[in-house]
């Protein structure tokens, strides 16, 4: 393999070594300020945008064990990787994807599971990391509130009614 091929296979690699999930996207008419803006929007999320030639990709992707992406890898290829919520990615890509009508989503990689662009679009709709945290923190906070409310309640009604025997005298 030539020095230049063997340099574009290992950049591939380091691109899914360094991800926990990827997205395939193609690329095709989109300027460079557009690809500049794109990238913005997914620095804000932590997420990287790099054009890959897809040659370098299969084989990147076949020494992973990632041959299902191989059918996905023509025309004009980018990979969108990085940033913790894999679901504020898939968002920030699908809303400018609808915004310019370019840029679509063909195959993501969550963990060891194959996305379709469909499936993409559904992870997309989930709520954001905080979103789910916050969430698990409210579900794990209402039994203890729930608890400190049931003990309470005797000594309230206690109170009560000393509180109605006082007023009544």
């Amino acid at each position: 393999m030539r020095p230049e091929k063997a340099y574009l296979v290992k950049e591939a690699s380091n691109y899914l070594e360094r991800a926990e999930y990827f997205f395939l996207t193609d690329y095709h008419g989109i300027d460079a300020d557009e690809t500049s803006e794109l990238r913005n929007l997914l620095a804000e999320q932590g997420a990287e945008f790099h054009v890959v030639k897809n040659s370098s990709l299969k084989i990147a992707t076949r020494d992973k064990k990632l041959e299902n992406l191989s059918e996905h890898l023509t025309g004009h290829t980018a990979i969108v990787f990085g940033g913790d919520d894999a679901s504020a990615v898939a968002k920030a890509l699908g809303e400018y994807f609808k915004k310019s009508q370019k840029v679509p989503v063909k195959v993501g990689v969550l963990g060891q599971k194959t996305l379709s662009a469909e499936d993409i679009k559904h992870l997309a709709k989930l709520p954001g990391l905080e979103s789910l945290r916050a969430q698990l923190l409210s579900l794990i906070n209402t039994p203890a509130t729930q608890l400190v409310r049931v003990l309470n309640e005797p000594a309230r009604g206690f109170v009560s009614v000393l509180q109605a025997n006082a007023d009544k005298n």
